[in-house]
């Protein structure tokens, strides 16, 4: 299985593929929308996606995320060290796989959110991110 991100940026929609950390493709355009986690009442919210019970959450004050993993009864905090955020999206095939996009740059999560690592590609502001089909 080819694990890819699409990134939308000033430029178009970047095809980032996570395991070699390349752009495979830049094309013109917008991601199209996505539905929304719905009304979580948190303070801050930038964005938000959710699989099930799972839901991950940017928000403008660091750590830049919160998880909550039952529905958003409760919250943790995510991402210590990870810069301000623009966009976030749970793999709907693996929800424990997060891509995490800050203006420049992609990070991936393989653990729900627990661990993070930075990917190569250097984006131009990036304002938002889905997982490919």
């Amino acid at each position: 299985m080819i694990l890819r991100a699409l990134v939308e940026t000033a430029v178009g929609v970047a095809t980032v593929d996570l395991e070699t950390e390349e752009v495979v493709e830049l094309e013109p355009g917008r991601l199209r929308p996505r539905a929304t986690a719905g009304a979580l009442g948190l303070p801050l919210l930038v964005a938000a996606d959710r699989h099930g019970a799972r839901i991950v959450a940017v928000v403008d004050r660091r750590p830049p995320l919160v998880v909550s993993d039952d529905a958003g009864h409760t919250w943790r905090e995510a991402g210590a060290g990870l810069p301000p955020g623009r966009d976030v999206a749970i793999s709907p095939e693996h929800p424990d796989h997060v891509v995490f996009a800050s203006a420049s740059r992609l990070y991936l999560s393989e653990d729900g959110c627990r661990f993070w690592r930075s990917l190569a590609p250097e984006l131009l502001e990036a304002t938002g991110v889905a997982w490919d089909d």
